[in-house]
């Protein structure tokens, strides 16, 4: 059986864990890593995009980061209860023209027992970075 620990329920140390280990694993720029810690039928909504599995989330993550450069997240706790966790995150990177963007939102989600996450619900707002 896939685990990824720590497992719910969280509390405020293991959900801080958890959040931690997803930002390290998505500014690891690797699609297939950070699929593995969302289940093989996972289910998300990012922006308005609505993706499903772990094939999908890798082809999205793939696409994602070629247009997406020297990207960097960070992601802080909100709130969390039993196996669900929201999380606020913001994150820059440089566009394919060159201009750097600032993306804010907020993420809920949704752990199976075994600590894979079932569902990612994300709201996003990009922000060019303007320098005067």
């Amino acid at each position: 059986m896939e685990q990824k620990h720590p497992l719910p329920p969280f509390t405020l140390e293991t959900a801080k864990q958890k959040i931690q280990m997803a930002e390290d694993a998505w500014n690891s720029q690797d699609p297939k890593k950070v699929s593995l810690a969302y289940t093989v039928d996972s289910e998300w909504r990012n922006r308005s995009l609505f993706i499903n599995g772990r094939k999908e989330i890798v082809r999205f993550l793939t696409e994602k980061w070629k247009k997406e450069l020297d990207y960097k997240l960070k992601k802080e706790y909100w709130a969390h209860s039993g196996n669900r966790i929201a999380v606020r995150f913001e994150y820059e990177y440089r566009n394919e023209n060159g201009k750097w963007v600032r993306a804010y939102g907020n993420e809920n989600w949704e752990f199976d027992k075994n600590g894979l996450m079932e569902k990612r619900y994300a709201s996003i707002n990009d922000l060019e970075i303007i320098n005067n």
